[in-house]
């Protein structure tokens, strides 16, 4: 099964990337499903580096993403290691200039655990990465009034 997410955000593309490699930033943009954000181990050359583990919810509720790729701004790839019901799940999201936007692509693939419930695996993922996609796009955009 697989899903595939796309927004754009006004925001520069290296702020983009900063928010999405950053587990501490998540429950900011992320929504009401990610409490918090913490890493359980860091990675290579960076805290979000490749080998990092984020958590992501909140307590038994949340779930373990290790780090496979981290190419910033352009792409960040994970896979989820628990906290959803699925197998074999690998998720990257890819960063490009889009004119004067950053266009977000978060796509994924898993296999469900249990047989006959990828579909709603599928609907609920596209809810949710749509929520986490549009919510960094805001975010990210926001963020430069700041600055």
């Amino acid at each position: 099964m697989s899903y595939a997410v796309t927004a754009r955000s006004r925001a520069p593309q290296e702020r983009v990337f900063a928010l999405l490699a950053d587990a501490t930033s998540w429950p900011r943009w992320a929504g009401p499903l990610i409490v918090r954000g913490w890493w359980e181990r860091e990675g290579e050359g960076a805290a979000g580096g490749v080998g990092a583990i984020r958590r992501l919810g909140l307590g038994a509720a949340s779930s373990r993403e290790e780090i496979v790729t981290f190419d910033p701004p352009r792409s960040l790839s994970y896979r989820v290691l628990s906290g959803l019901p699925v197998r074999d799940y690998l998720a990257t999201v890819q960063l490009a200039a889009d004119g004067d936007a950053t266009r977000i692509d978060w796509t994924g693939h898993f296999r469900p655990l249990v047989p006959g419930t990828g579909g709603l695996i599928r609907a609920f993922l596209l809810v949710m990465i749509g929520r986490f996609t549009r919510g960094l796009a805001a975010y990210a955009e926001s963020k430069g009034a700041d600055q």
